[in-house]
């Protein structure tokens, strides 16, 4: 197989029903701490990790009821790594001003080197908008303008923005992003999500589509060169290694640019090990070797 880009769907820190092993229930941070050195040795891109400030218990049961913030999460994990980057996969526009944002993981870029990826959405649970006293109805429509908003404020110490929902100016927001340009990327399942992605952040992350309904709506869209299609493949077991790959080749082939992956594991050594097999069978290039 010929040398593939994958990043890591995290473990422990968001656990969804039939997916996450039953091990990561009682994993902490020095089990995940692990999995990331261990990750960034091996040449994987990225670690992911979600966003919900707090779940109905009657969705719980589908959409799983356990979300670490991204923001203290990555922050630990900045301190034990060096290289791999850290993707909110999402975070959820409407929940936050766009200079909350600005400064909040502006301040992560800061400590980590410049290796924050912003990995935004819509968001879909209203009980959650409702709860926080954020607008459900529009809330596209807002993201848009708070896409446009960040791309302007990301990075710069003195941020102006004019827009149809979000204005400022005169103030001094720091630290703010090491990096002249934060990438983002748009989560999403629809066309919109799509054209928002391709419009206004870097890449597209989506999920819960076929692979003939992918190739249909990518080839609807000219995106840039560097534009990124981060597909999601697993739970893998990298001890079926013909299983994997066809997988993985699966997934190249549809679009992807960049696998997000999650490993099907008995514990955090065991995702170790899998992961250790999983680098050699897609040949990633440990860090030590770029």
């Amino acid at each position: 197989m010929s040398s593939l880009r994958l990043g890591l769907t995290s473990p422990i820190v968001t656990r969804l029903p039939g997916v996450a092993g039953g091990w990561e229930a009682s994993a902490g941070i020095a089990e995940l701490a692990d999995i990331a050195v261990a990750a960034e040795e091996l040449g994987f891109e990225y670690l992911t990790c979600s966003e919900h400030v707090a779940v109905p218990t009657g969705v719980a049961a589908q959409r799983g009821g356990t979300y670490w913030d991204p923001l203290s999460t990555f922050g630990f994990l900045a301190a034990r790594t060096r290289r791999i980057r850290f993707v909110t996969q999402v975070l959820v526009l409407g929940y936050h001003h766009p200079l909350e944002i600005a400064k909040r993981y502006g301040t992560l870029d800061t400590i980590s080197g410049g290796r924050l990826t912003l990995g935004v959405g819509v968001g879909s649970l209203r009980e959650e908008f409702e709860l926080l006293g954020a607008e459900f109805a529009g809330r596209g429509a807002l993201a848009d303008d708070a896409l446009r908003a960040l791309r302007a404020s990301l990075s710069v110490p003195e941020p102006a923005y004019e827009g149809s929902a979000y204005r400022y100016g005169g103030m001094l927001v720091e630290p703010h992003a090491v990096q002249p340009h934060v990438p983002i990327w748009v989560g999403g399942r629809t066309r919109r999500s799509l054209r928002r992605a391709v419009e206004l952040g870097d890449g597209w992350v989506p999920f819960g589509l076929g692979r003939g309904q992918l190739a249909e709506m990518l080839d609807s869209v000219s995106p840039p060169d560097d534009f990124e299609v981060v597909l999601p493949a697993g739970p893998l077991d990298p001890t079926d290694e013909q299983a994997t790959a066809a997988v993985l080749e699966k997934t190249r082939r549809a679009g992807a640019t960049i696998i997000g992956v999650t490993i099907r594991a008995d514990s955090a050594g065991d995702h170790v090990d899998k992961l250790r097999r999983l680098a050699d069978l897609a040949g990633l290039k440990p860090t030590g070797e770029r």
